[in-house]
This record gives structure tokens, sequence and C-alpha cells, in this order.
């Protein structure tokens, strides 16, 4: 019987805070690695983080926390990495310890720039974590709900079932259900191309498209979603399950949606560097656009949205412009 021992989070952001509060609650101990020394000794003076969701209380005796990523590491047999993935090759350039034997999960929604891999791909090839020692957390989770201890609901993908099944078990709670997936790669590229939705019904709300519309750019997206996902790992699967649909559908109406945001700031005549300033976030959708599109290039799957923001984001082409040719291709 798998058992995951010890757990450490790498990474001190919202999701990071959410997950480790999640886990914290049913093992009493994590280790915790944070970039920031002056971040880690406010988070102990506190009992909070000091930069997001400071509205969760921690008992400070149940962490042990570092800005060694190594020390962490070694120390600890499952790493759940909650970092931006654009941010995600520098903090593991600092790595020395061996992760092959290591329980990875990632629940970074996004894909490793200039690697165009989404993350589970990434530590296979570049750190030889066999896959059956890698999982990723999905579905629709906004880690400021999951703070509130609203009913949410995760899925873990990992192609082995018992490793998957272990680490749902240190999750469920009574505002957390848990389900298992083998689907890792296709949750994960779902939940990079949501993100790029998310921009785009954001986008269309700055345009002031209304409601009706974005219901028909949502059923085009999940089409979309679907027609890519079964190129890239053509397994059955059925893209109406939480972990694609749901998880797509609350990035793309939420107000707790970064990557809606910042679409709607670029609808409303922001440009994309204004955004992002103003934001003071990163808006991983941003990123994956373009790994995306950099991939597709290569698959040729029918994808207009997704093209639709690239031409916006990338090639400054008019929101208004680019939306309207996309309308005309919807039914």
């Amino acid at each position: 019987m798998f058992n995951c021992g010890k757990i450490a989070i790498i990474g001190g952001g919202s999701w990071a805070t959410a997950i480790a509060k999640i886990i914290v609650a049913h093992t009493h101990h994590i280790g915790w690695y944070m970039r920031r020394d002056d971040r880690i000794d406010d988070f102990i003076r506190l009992h909070h983080n000091p930069a997001y969701l400071t509205s969760v209380h921690f008992d400070i005796d149940e962490i042990n926390f570092s800005s060694d990523i190594n020390k962490i590491a070694k120390q600890y047999d499952t790493l759940v990495f909650v970092t931006p993935s654009p941010y995600l090759k520098n903090h593991l350039k600092k790595l020395r310890v061996r992760l092959r034997d290591k329980f990875v999960v990632t629940a970074i929604k996004g894909i490793v720039p200039d690697e165009n891999l989404v993350c589970s791909e990434y530590f296979h090839e570049a750190f030889d974590v066999p896959y059956d020692n890698l999982a990723c957390i999905g579905g629709p989770s906004h880690a400021e709900e999951v703070a509130l201890e609203r009913l949410s609901y995760l899925t873990i993908g990992c192609t082995d079932m018992e490793k998957a099944q272990a680490f749902t078990n240190v999750l469920s709670s009574n505002f957390i259900k848990t389900k298992i997936s083998s689907d890792v790669v296709g949750i994960e590229y779902a939940s990079v191309l949501k993100n790029v939705y998310a921009i785009c019904a954001g986008i269309c709300s700055g345009l002031k498209y209304g409601d009706n519309f974005q219901s028909v750019l949502i059923a085009n997206a999940v089409q979309e979603m679907s027609r890519f996902l079964k190129t890239i790992n053509p397994i059955e699967r059925n893209v109406d399950d939480s972990v694609y649909l749901g998880d797509l559908l609350v990035t793309g109406y939420s107000n707790f949606s970064r990557n809606r945001v910042f679409g709607t700031m670029i609808g409303k005549g922001y440009s994309v560097k204004a955004a992002q300033i103003e934001m003071e976030m990163i808006a991983e959708g941003y990123f994956g656009t373009k790994c995306m599109k950099e991939i597709n290039r290569q698959l040729h799957v029918n994808m207009p949205i997704l093209d639709a923001v690239y031409n916006i984001l990338y090639e400054r082409i008019s929101p208004q412009r680019e939306i309207k040719l996309l309308t005309d291709s919807f039914r």
C-alpha cells in the first residue's frame, strides 16, 4: 500500500497557501519552501501568509519553513509544486536533490515556457521522474473559495491509481471532494487551454459582448479543447467531467479568475504590459497562449479561439477586429 509519507509544498502564492491549508489539516506537519526569507519571517510572526489569503491562519508549529529548496526536497517524500509555470525552471535550477524517487505532484495549471511541455512532461524529461511517480491536481478550484471552505471538487491524475488514491486521502474533507483519473496529460493540457479561453471570455466582456455570446464562446471552447486533447492524448475521456468542463466554466466566468480579469483589461483597451503591471499577479494564460500556438503549429488542430487570442496578445491585432472574425466562425 503506497503512503505519501512526509509532504512539502513548493511555492508561496494563493493556491499554494490553499493547498497547504488542506493538507496540514490531515497531516499536522508539512514542509514549505518559499523563496524569500523575509516572507517566511512575516509568516511565522503573523501566523498567516503575509501576501496571499491573509485570512487563513496556520499553527506555525506544524510547518517547517525553508528558503532552501534542496533542504526541503531532501527531507520530504512527496513534493507538491505550486509555483507559477513561468518561474518553475528558475526554482528547479537550484535543485541538486534527485527527484526520481520522490512522489512529485504538480498543482500548476500552466505550461513551461520555452520547453512547451506541461509540468509532468517536464519533470519526466528534465529530471527523469517516472510517470508512475508523477501526479497532478485539477478541477475547478479558486484558491479564494477553498480558503473560505466552500465546497470544491478536485481530481488527482496519476497513471498509478494506488498513488492517486493515496494522495486524495490527504485532500478529502467536508468541503473538498476528490476523484482520481489516469489522464494526467489531458488534465494538464486542459488546464492550460481553459486559461486561454478565459482570457478570450474576458476580452469579450471588455468589448461589451453579453451573456448570450459568452455561452456560445464557451460551448465552442469545449469543442476546441476536445479536438486538441483527442490529438495530443487519444484516450477515452469525457470532457463534460468537472476537471475539464468545470474548470473551464469557473475560469471563464468567475471574477476570481485572473485570466478573465487580464482579458477584460485587454478588451477595454489596455496594452498587455499595462494589464500585467496593474494586476500584479501572473495570468498564466498569457504564456500558455504562445506555447499552445507553437505546439499546434506541429499538430494542425482547428483552434480558432486560440488563434484569435494569440493574434490579439502577440500580433497586436485589434481585439474588436479579431473577435468579430471569431464571431463569424461560430454557429
